[in-house]
């Protein structure tokens, strides 16, 4: 399955350590020949880290997509009925955003996109970034591999040693874990080694 063509929407949550590696990947699907469209948690527009100023994230991703962000769980809904997506991709997904999807709970616009995206059949990839995947977010990360027309970019241990509990999606699988989940199929092997 090639992208080109194709409408993805990119939702980014608030792992601001992983931005850096997940924004190329965003380049990578504009490259390729996608329409991409970026929406974003209320954390990123609103919170300033040692990795950056979210106003400089939204910046960079409008100016790669060329596309404004989408920041509102009501500009977020016609994304469902009236311009859906071929995929929507969440890349970095944190713990707490993953135990809401994983539990239905629709309280940002990255959510309220990957619901409009299921709710069309369409498939969702998460790119998990949490510490606490082997921990109380195990069961939550579980019930979402298990769940029709939801693929992961492979992942696996980041830092075994200081976080034991760490999980991280090797991000740089992005592209081609978005063409296979467009053709219904996880791009294998799921866990990695980092």
């Amino acid at each position: 399955m090639k992208l080109g063509g194709k409408h993805i929407g990119f939702g980014l949550t608030g792992s601001h350590c992983t931005y850096e590696a997940v924004v190329p990947q965003i380049q990578k699907l504009v490259d390729s020949g996608a329409k991409v469209t970026p929406f974003v948690t209320f954390t990123l527009q609103n919170t300033t880290t040692r990795f950056g100023e979210g106003e400089d994230w939204i910046k960079k991703i409008e100016e790669i997509t060329d596309n404004e962000v989408v920041d509102s769980i009501v500009k977020a809904e016609p994304f469902g009925p009236k311009t859906p997506l071929d995929c929507m991709v969440i890349a970095p997904l944190t713990g707490n955003s993953i135990s809401k999807f994983a539990n239905a709970m629709t309280d940002s616009p990255v959510l309220m996109a990957a619901k409009a995206t299921m709710r069309n059949l369409n498939p969702v990839v998460l790119g998990i970034s949490t510490n606490d995947g082997l921990g109380l977010n195990g069961v939550n990360i579980m019930r979402l591999m298990a769940s029709k027309n939801i693929y992961f970019i492979p992942y696996g241990q980041d830092a075994p040693q200081n976080k034991p509990n760490s999980l991280v999606a090797q991000m740089e699988l992005l592209p081609e874990t978005v063409e296979a989940a467009l053709d219904g199929q996880q791009l294998q092997p799921v866990l990695r080694i980092y």
